[in-house]
């Protein structure tokens, strides 16, 4: 099997980071901060009660382990089953059990914050205090635009690699065929 590339392996190392600045930004929320989000009125905005705070905990931790799983496309556990899984555990991860879920992923995530941040971009989203914390806030939130095209990166090279893997195997069984 062909080892993987260096830009890949650190590619899918990065993908958790392009996420990181999101997920501190709303953790502010969550710690008695506004982050400089004003409503129609002019009045900070806060995130008040337990289930609200509780949400955005878990979508900052929901989004980060969903950014984890780009590293199966560079790892062996991301071609071998580990074996602690039952049933199934130590058996090859068929290529297209990673390939159609990381293209679908990728794809969705460009959708995902090409549409989000439009009104971010555009400026009639939200409304601030200041410019800086506007900034700070557009600034946390553009990173994951870099998660999608990353995502397809990776995914097209562990398809060229697991590719192939499985075009040697197939020409070992033919030769191995041929010469019984």
């Amino acid at each position: 099997m062909q080892p993987v590339p260096r830009w890949a392996y650190r590619l899918a190392h990065a993908i958790p980071f392009f996420v990181l600045p999101s997920s501190l930004w709303r953790i502010g929320l969550v710690f008695g901060s506004s982050m400089g989000m004003i409503d129609e009125t002019g009045q900070e905005m806060y995130v008040h009660g337990f289930g609200p705070k509780l949400y955005v905990v878990g979508l900052s931790l929901f989004s980060e382990a969903l950014a984890l799983t780009s590293l199966g496309l560079v790892q062996r556990w991301g071609e071998i089953v580990p074996r602690w899984i039952p049933l199934i555990g130590g058996r090859p991860v068929p290529p297209y059990a990673a390939i159609i879920p990381a293209t679908l992923g990728g794809l969705s995530l460009i959708a995902l914050w090409t549409y989000a941040m439009h009104g971010a971009y555009t400026d009639s989203a939200l409304n601030f205090t200041s410019t800086p914390w506007q900034y700070l806030m557009v600034g946390s939130y553009s990173f994951l635009h870099l998660w999608g095209p990353s995502l397809l990166l990776l995914t097209w090279a562990y398809h060229r690699r697991r590719k192939s893997h499985a075009g040697a195997n197939a020409r070992e069984v033919g030769r191995t065929a041929s010469t019984v």
